[in-house]
């Protein structure tokens, strides 16, 4: 069996021009209720349960399928998109760090996402090569500045050279502690709100969680730290996933949850220890179609929401 399954990833939902950061890398609202609207008329949008059952051999799925994921816990699902899917009466799957209910701390990759969207690029790159200088030494050792952008600073997707080396140097290159003391820095520079006040505004409440659940949505894990997991040594990653399953035991199944990988990022030993946990499917981040009885479960690809109307008709090309 090849049974074609479009699975559309969502981050931000918000109404961005009133947002307090519009130049944050998100859905507008209004795009993404006529996305709703177009995904509604022309597929089949599946609930995960559904998934579940096809990937591992049960009921197959109707024609044309869609099953929509929404990454990082973040309120203005619950806000903006929680509202439409209840609506139409559709399922979303949502994949939540679980840090963001223990600590109210920015994750990594949200502090980030904020400083770029506040920051002027050619200032923010000076600062970081500053910072990385200052740094470098007998403490932490790594190559020079320009090497290191030679290997890493190249054009992504949708970020220039210069974001997507930042993004690199502070998400995964450098040493995790210094990681933190520069974005920390730049974070307290470039961004005019205190990063506790933020995470309280960033990110959905455990009640908010019950809520979805309660209503019909699917809860999924997506790490507890929101590390690129299948980089870190096999202690500290089965670490934050334990972490993770802890915090989410409430909303999650024991032998049956789904795991989205952080920035679509695994290794053989996650997926190993995964599916030791009792996971039955795994979600990443290559931009494909995923092919039911073809892919492994264990690591379905998605495609980005910018590859389906109004945004783009790039999801034809793939």
């Amino acid at each position: 069996m090849d049974k074609r399954l479009y699975i559309v990833m969502y981050h931000y939902t918000r109404d961005l021009i009133h947002s307090r950061y519009p130049k944050i890398h998100g859905l507008d609202v209004d795009l993404f209720r006529k996305q709703i609207a177009y995904l509604n008329e022309k597929f089949n949008i599946v609930t995960m349960e559904q998934t579940i059952e096809a990937v591992n051999g049960g009921k197959e799925l109707p024609d044309n399928p869609v099953l929509l994921t929404f990454d990082d816990g973040y309120a203005d699902n619950y806000t903006y998109a929680f509202p439409i899917l209840e609506e139409y009466g559709l399922q979303g799957s949502f994949f939540i760090p679980g840090k963001t209910f223990s600590t109210h701390q920015l994750l990594d990759v949200n502090k980030l996402h904020y400083i770029v969207a506040s920051a002027d690029i050619n200032m923010l790159i000076k600062d970081v090569f500053e910072r990385m200088d200052y740094y470098r030494g007998a403490d932490y050792d790594y190559p020079s500045n320009e090497e290191l952008f030679a290997e890493y600073g190249k054009d992504g997707q949708y970020d220039g050279k210069e974001i997507m080396f930042i993004k690199r140097m502070l998400q995964t290159y450098l040493p995790e502690e210094l990681r933190n003391r520069i974005s920390s820095d730049l974070f307290e520079k470039y961004v005019d709100v205190p990063e506790e006040v933020l995470s309280y505004e960033l990110y959905m409440s455990r009640d908010q969680v019950r809520t979805l659940k309660r209503h019909g949505m699917f809860i999924g894990v997506h790490g507890y730290d929101h590390y690129w997991l299948g980089e870190l040594p096999t202690d500290k990653m089965k670490e934050d996933v334990n972490s993770a399953l802890k915090v989410m035991s409430e909303f999650i199944e024991d032998d049956k949850w789904v795991m989205c990988y952080p920035k679509g990022n695994y290794s053989d030993a996650l997926i190993d220890h995964i599916k030791e946990k009792g996971a039955v499917v795994g979600l990443a981040c290559e931009e494909r179609i995923a092919h039911i009885g073809v892919d492994s479960p264990m690591v379905l690809p998605r495609m980005d929401c910018n590859n389906f109307p109004p945004k783009s008709e790039k999801y034809k090309e793939m």
